[in-house]
């Protein structure tokens, strides 16, 4: 009898590896596989996902507290946009597109602090792919005209340097100084009166910077960047309809006579998306996929091999997306290094697995427990 079985779950992995993913339909129930139609013993999935319930992020649940607590070091630092109070933890392993793998509470939506960043770079790309953006090194004092590229510094910057988070923008946006964010000195008047890097020579992850970003695609698009999204990617993809995505309460600007809000890249002054572990999912396989959804080419591979090359300023860093490079820091010796990631405050993460045709997604992992989690991946 368990010869026959065994011959079964074989037989069944070899069909399923020859296979296209499966894709979702929108409302549709995600199909589910034991993890062994694949090969993988079922206790290795089970042992991540009781350590990612056993490892819960340890910030207050109420993340308006946990927001201010986080970034208590930063001088003049308040929250602008939307909140919420977070769940438990949360995710789901896929493989070719099955779930062989969740935990808690997948369809509660909750904010996703920098994972946001990884879609505000996929607008960037829409943009790109409709020739919105045709030149990824203009730099964008040729096309914002306000004073946001104004100086001999920020009349330099281009959208690759604000992609990679090396453009060192000065200034201020939506009431936050540049230099307020994530300071590496205690001293204002050092952080105010600093030296600038030249564009494309220094990486430094920024919110206000990031926040530009988004400002600056809304200026090219015209259009709110959460529409852009929905009708490019998230519906495509077959997202529910829960998520949503935030500015602050002053970020609204007026284009074409109308007043739209600036989103923005993260959840560090409130606002970002909010979204539940099941589009995350979606977005990750999309990904995956090299921007194909079930035959549709959804985002250009031209895209995506941009968006998880190395930059020069960090070897760990694309179009914001983290990347698995044994050049850096940010390292998991043992994983795959074509693996690439989404991170967010909070121990939000999406995890792409190239080599294995996985999407790891999890919502509040403690965040320095993140490499060992991935590191119970390393046998399959």
């Amino acid at each position: 009898m368990k010869n026959l079985i065994f011959f079964f779950f074989f037989c069944i992995s070899i069909i399923l590896n020859a296979q296209n993913y499966y894709y979702p339909e929108k409302n549709e129930n995600w199909k589910e596989l034991n993890p062994a139609v694949f090969g993988i013993d079922e206790k290795l999935i089970d042992s991540a996902v009781d350590f990612a319930l056993s490892n819960e992020y340890s910030g207050n649940t109420d993340l308006r507290v946990a927001i201010l607590k986080g970034f208590s070091r930063e001088p003049f630092h308040k929250i602008l946009g939307p909140t919420k109070k977070r769940g438990g933890p949360a995710g789901l392993i896929l493989k070719n597109g099955y779930i062989i793998g969740k935990w808690g509470e997948i369809e509660r939506v909750d904010m996703t602090f920098s994972v946001t960043k990884s879609y505000l770079s996929t607008v960037a790309g829409i943009a790109y792919d409709k020739g919105i953006i045709s030149n990824l090194n203009q730099k964008l004092s040729e096309i914002i005209w306000d004073k946001t590229f104004t100086g001999e510094h920020n009349k330099l910057i281009t959208w690759n340097h604000l992609l990679h988070q090396s453009s060192d923008w000065s200034g201020e946006l939506w009431g936050i100084n540049d230099w307020g964010d994530r300071p590496e000195t205690n001293s204002i008047d050092s952080m105010k009166y600093r030296k600038l890097y030249e564009p494309g020579t220094h990486y430094k992850y920024n919110d206000v910077r990031v926040n530009v970003l988004a400002y600056s695609l809304l200026n090219v698009f015209r259009k709110p960047l959460p529409k852009v999204l929905k009708e490019n990617i998230m519906d495509p993809i077959g997202a529910s309809d829960s998520w949503r995505w935030y500015g602050y309460d002053n970020s609204w600007v007026n284009i074409d006579g109308q007043w739209i809000q600036s989103v923005s890249g993260g959840g560090h002054s409130g606002g970002g998306i909010f979204i539940n572990t099941l589009d995350h999912a979606r977005f990750g396989l999309l990904y995956l996929s090299n921007g194909n959804w079930n035959g549709k080419q959804i985002i250009s591979k031209e895209w995506i091999d941009k968006a998880i090359y190395p930059s020069n300023t960090n070897p760990n860093y694309g179009y914001m997306w983290w990347l698995n490079n044994p050049k850096g820091k940010r390292y998991w010796k043992g994983i795959p290094e074509n693996v690439f990631y989404a991170a967010g405050f909070g121990g939000n993460y999406i995890i792409i697995i190239p080599n294995q045709d996985m999407v790891i997604v999890t919502r509040w992992l403690e965040p320095k427990k993140l490499g060992e989690f991935i590191e119970l991946f390393e046998s399959i």
